[in-house]
């Protein structure tokens, strides 16, 4: 007896997979509870962030019953809460510093070849960014949810090297950016 042609399993092989546009990296999935009146009611919380390595970043944060939805539904969190980040030769433009809660992240650029030199949370969010030489510090609280919002926010204070600037061989010092933004 010959295999029927038609059959739904060949057919769910067959079909051309989708191409993903994102990078999408899981930072930290906490288990939550909350208190009823029968016991505690377990969720998952999940951390990600999404990154097309070419400037463009989200972070999204969601709690579903199981760790899979928890994962999808932060995903598209991150997916509507991109943003474009400003890069000079694979670093970025000038230092950068934010304060989220207890998290304090203080992020310089690199010359070519030092690579990414940050811990954890930071260096996943530079990576997916597209950023390929940075160095970063974290001050204060090592919160990874704290941490990524602060890098985020970091990321989002970066102003474009070619706005103020004409000869940028060297990596631009904090002075140069408070004179142009006057």
């Amino acid at each position: 007896m010959q295999p029927n042609k038609d059959n739904r399993r060949d057919n769910r092989n067959n079909r051309p997979e989708e191409e993903k546009l994102f990078d999408e990296r899981v930072l930290n999935i906490d288990r939550v509870a909350r208190v009823v009146k029968g016991g505690r009611r377990f969720r998952f919380r999940a951390l990600v962030v999404v990154g097309d390595k070419k400037g463009r970043v989200g972070i999204g944060i969601a709690k579903g019953a199981d760790v899979t939805t928890a994962v999808s539904k932060s995903v598209d969190v991150a997916k509507k809460n991109l943003v474009h980040i400003n890069t000079y030769k694979g670093t970025i433009p000038h230092e950068v510093q934010a304060k989220i809660g207890g998290s304090n992240i203080l992020i310089k650029p690199a010359s070519q070849g030092t690579g990414l030199i940050a811990g954890g949370v930071v260096r996943t969010i530079l990576e997916v960014a597209g950023v390929g030489n940075a160095l970063s510090k974290s001050l204060g609280s090592s919160n990874k949810v704290n941490t990524a919002y602060a890098t985020f926010a970091a990321l989002n204070q970066l102003v474009p090297a070619t706005k103020w600037v004409t000869n940028i061989d060297k990596p631009i010092t904090k002075k140069q950016v408070v004179k142009a933004e006057k």
